[in-house]
């Protein structure tokens, strides 16, 4: 046998057993960083299942409150409510009716969990206009960006009113997040925070979440939601006057065609200490599930993959549909 030099750095000595791997693990994922999005469907008697994404539904009042009390059992820390109204205008009005879907649902979760979970809705209007877009349109059938904050500050009011303890605003409207900390400030509601969608794409990948909240929308939302084409400089741009304007936590979504940008995201907000969160959305949990199907790919290890990357990228915490059942796998 010839002599071959040996290596002396040995990168593989770090990886021999299953403890000495987790001795040196740099990346953490754990049930507190996992945040669950729910669907709650008005005057449903019985949960809706999104064929697009095999295991979500459209919950009854009944069956989320049971699904809240689930995901705070497994050691989640928050979920993130989306309404779906039996009607649907053009001003989206029922996202300020005080006895709208998801106001109500808001009200329920918040009674049935107390302060075991941190209660989040989705401020937005997509899912109650008629025309399916996030805001209100001008005559020329533009979004008109100021007339649509108007609505939003009032929407961020009902929901704290009804028991949320972050708003989430997702439109993408520009000084959206100040209008609405002016708006629950003067309404005296100065601890009700406002996780912000600072720099949300126009993706493909929302396509079963439209399925999910029965998008009206024809078109689409280029106009006010980032291109994909534009480096991370935008995101950070975004994140940054949204902090300071007043947002409490930034979000990067979606998160796994954009890690490039929740890493840069990340490193800024984090010199302000200011928390990052991603949202592992429809269409990412879909393309898992449809390969899993198919016996292409082991499902939780997928999954569980799939989480720590966005976490190894720099979120703080992670909105996925997979949030109950990854607790359970990783407990």
């Amino acid at each position: 046998m010839s002599d071959i030099q040996r290596p002396v750095v040995r990168p593989r000595r770090l990886r021999t057993t299953a403890a000495m791997r987790d001795l040196v693990a740099r990346t953490s994922l754990r049930p507190e960083q996992l945040i669950l999005p729910v669907f709650v469907r008005e005057g449903a008697s019985e949960p809706t299942p999104i064929s697009s994404m095999p295991g979500v539904v459209q919950h009854t009042r009944d069956t989320l409150r049971k699904a809240a009390v689930e995901a705070a059992e497994v050691g989640l820390k928050g979920i993130m409510l989306f309404g779906i109204p039996e009607t649907k205008d053009a001003d989206g009005s029922g996202a300020t009716d005080p006895d709208g879907i998801l106001n109500v649902a808001l009200a329920d979760v918040a009674a049935e969990v107390g302060d075991a979970l941190v209660v989040m809705g989705d401020l937005c209007l997509d899912e109650f206009t008629d025309h399916g877009h996030c805001g209100v349109l001008a005559p020329d059938g533009r979004v008109d960006n100021d007339a649509t904050l108007a609505r939003y500050a009032d929407m961020a009011v009902v929901q704290a009113e009804a028991g949320a303890a972050l708003v989430g605003p997702s439109g993408m409207m520009d000084g959206q997040v100040r209008v609405i900390r002016e708006a629950l400030d003067a309404a005296g509601h100065t601890d009700t925070g406002i996780l912000a969608y600072s720099a949300k794409y126009a993706s493909a990948f929302f396509g079963p979440f439209r399925e999910a909240v029965d998008s009206s929308l024809e078109g689409d939302r280029r106009t006010y939601q980032q291109d994909g084409r534009r480096d991370g400089r935008e995101g950070v741009r975004e994140a940054l006057l949204d902090i300071e304007e007043g947002a409490d936590i930034v979000m990067v979504k979606p998160a796994l065609a954009y890690l490039d940008v929740l890493r840069q995201v990340a490193d800024a907000a984090g010199e302000l200490g200011v928390p990052v969160a991603a949202y592992n959305i429809s269409g990412e949990y879909a393309m898992v599930e449809a390969a899993a199907a198919n016996g292409w790919i082991d499902r939780e290890p997928a999954i569980l993959e799939t989480l720590t990357s966005i976490r190894r990228a720099g979120a703080d915490m992670i909105l996925t549909y997979w949030a109950t059942e990854a607790a359970r796998l990783l407990r």
